[in-house]
């Protein structure tokens, strides 16, 4: 037997911008609304009409609505609502809200992925001013951060999130679930311009071919034309010793990233913060990601108020290699942006490398000296390379080498 009540999104002292949907189907009395709200004297009439509207979409006729408010934007009520109905009836159908134009920018390949900020897919209260936080990317987690009867419903709401909240360019992401839960998730938020695609626990280029195959068989039914990228997440033996062919399975995957939580878990042992537990797994991915011509991404850092352990941690990830780690608190961000960006002693001697390099060509000469040190063409890449990261994050001007008068090279 269907069952006739419903209940869907959260209440509670510290619940904010969400609401809680108590909904049952009658067979009489038309629709009849219940709603508790302290923003009712403004926004009551609004919230009741969108109510009867969304239930009309649906076709619901008679019911019994109970709506606990703490706050909620219209695209979350619509989206509680949308879930509810969803759980009484057959209905395949989508109430979406307006999608709004500054949500279809694009995103490209090689861009900075220095912070990536986690946010639960069923928590709206964390997403609406995820965007003010700088972050280089915005994660709308499906998998570990959704209870499993929640599933539903925290799709439907990433959904509309990605259509309502302006995330101020930040690369729009989605964390879908594992298996075919995940390929499953693709449906509802492919549609609405999700750049990437994270890919969580994956142990093999196939599962990578699978999610893609969807993808591209959404936007060719929904005759849609934006770039979805992928990253996927490696979180267990199998998948550290199969990341280089992880990293290779697809073009459209731009970066890899290691879960050290999962890891650590599958092996056995206790994850520390010196992480000597993971160094063969971190070196192995960064190889990896190398290798395939991807930004390697190091895991999250899960004390939130340790800010001198997370700089260390992070000067440890550049160390190795890694261009990025995930942020579960907005706090992590700039900590994670400064200590992948390079520091002023870095620009500097890069620049006194090149410099350096430069005049030896002009010269003719094939051995070139700084200080007491020799510089050779890797060394000279690597400087190069820190030079091109310090101009795209806006730290010295692309024209720097006019100002910088040659002689002036020094250790």
């Amino acid at each position: 037997m269907k069952k006739t009540i419903a209940v869907t999104g959260n209440t509670g002292p510290k619940v904010r911008s969400d609401c809680e949907i108590t909904l049952e189907l009658t067979d009489k009395w038309g629709i009849i609304i219940d709603l508790t709200s302290k923003v009712r004297t403004l926004y009551g009439d609004s919230i009741v009409k969108l109510t009867n509207d969304v239930l009309g979409f649906f076709g619901v006729k008679n019911a019994r609505v109970k709506i606990l408010d703490s706050g909620a934007l219209p695209f979350v009520i619509s989206a509680r609502l949308e879930a509810a109905v969803k759980q009484l009836t057959d209905s395949d159908l989508e109430y979406l809200p307006a999608f709004l134009p500054e949500n279809g920018y694009a995103t490209i390949r090689d861009r900075f992925r220095f912070s990536r900020l986690y946010l639960p897919g069923n928590n709206p209260g964390l997403m609406i001013n995820a965007g003010l936080h700088s972050a280089d990317g915005i994660i709308l987690d499906l998998e570990d951060s959704v209870a499993p009867d929640k599933k539903d419903e925290a799709t439907i709401l990433v959904r509309n999130a990605l259509r309502q909240i302006d995330f101020c360019g930040a690369e729009r992401m989605v964390r879908i679930n594992q298996g075919e839960r995940g390929v499953r998730d693709l449906q509802q938020i492919i549609p609405h311009n999700v750049n990437l695609i994270l890919i969580p626990k994956c142990e093999s280029p196939d599962y990578i071919l699978r999610v893609e195959k969807e993808i591209e068989a959404i936007l060719r039914k929904r005759k849609l034309k934006n770039k979805v990228f992928l990253m996927p997440i490696i979180e267990s033996a199998i998948g550290v010793e199969n990341a280089y062919a992880i990293a290779k399975a697809s073009e459209n995957i731009v970066a890899m990233a290691i879960g050290l939580e999962d890891y650590t878990a599958d092996l056995g042992v206790q994850r520390t913060t010196e992480g000597k537990e993971s160094f063969y797994a971190r070196t192995r991915l960064v190889v990896a990601a190398k290798a395939a011509g991807i930004q390697p991404i190091d895991s999250v850092f899960s004390d939130v108020s340790d800010m001198e352990a997370l700089r260390a941690t992070v000067l440890v990830s550049k160390s190795l290699g890694f261009e990025g780690m995930g942020c579960i608190h907005p706090r992590q961000i700039p900590v994670i942006r400064q200590g992948f960006a390079p520091d002023n002693a870095e620009i500097d001697k890069s620049k006194q490398i090149v410099l350096a390099w430069d005049s030896a060509m002009k010269n003719g000469l094939g051995v070139v000296a700084l200080g007491s040190k020799m510089i050779d063409p890797p060394v000279v890449a690597r400087a190069q390379k820190t030079i091109d990261l310090a101009i795209r994050l806006g730290l010295i001007d692309k024209n720097w080498i006019q100002e910088d008068a040659p002689g002036e090279n020094k250790l």
